[in-house]
């Protein structure tokens, strides 16, 4: 499955990048409903770094580890996800020069769920809901950081 979301921002993209290399911005970016905890925090966007956190879904808590395997500086950073919720999860964050001091940021996952074609059928609207308000937050939190 493949979800990817994709914004303008009114700033250059040197500053939207450089706000995910920020040691605070992973857990910025985290929407204020989901109850989390952050084991370890990435140290970098560079290839190698592990994001080790505890998420809520439904009444369980999950642990998700996710590696980054890509990084070109001040364009785009890939997490793949180790150990979680989805059966593969492989997530590129690419901020593209736009001109005028603009640029757009892209969310682009390509993830499976667990459970096969059962759990397209039960998970996957579920799970795109919860793609879109996440990433609708993120990128919100985003712009808010770097236009001002």
């Amino acid at each position: 499955m493949k979800f990817v979301k994709e914004s303008v921002i009114e700033a250059p993209a040197e500053r939207v990048f450089a706000f995910h290399e920020q040691p605070d911005a992973f857990e910025r970016l985290q929407p204020p409903w989901q109850k989390y905890e952050l084991v370890q925090p990435p140290a970098s966007l560079e290839v190698g770094t592990e994001v080790v956190l505890k998420v809520k879904v439904g009444p369980l808590w999950q642990t998700i580890v996710a590696q980054h395997t890509g990084y070109e500086p001040g364009v785009s950073f890939v997490d793949e996800m180790v150990a979680g919720p989805f059966k593969r999860w492989v997530h590129r964050h690419v901020v593209t020069p736009e001109g005028d001091g603009r640029s757009r940021l892209t969310d682009d996952i390509e993830y499976e769920l667990p459970l096969g074609a059962v759990g397209r059928l039960f998970g996957g609207a579920f799970a795109r809901r919860n793609l879109e308000r996440l990433f609708e937050y993120r990128h919100d939190v985003t712009r808010k950081a770097c236009e001002g």
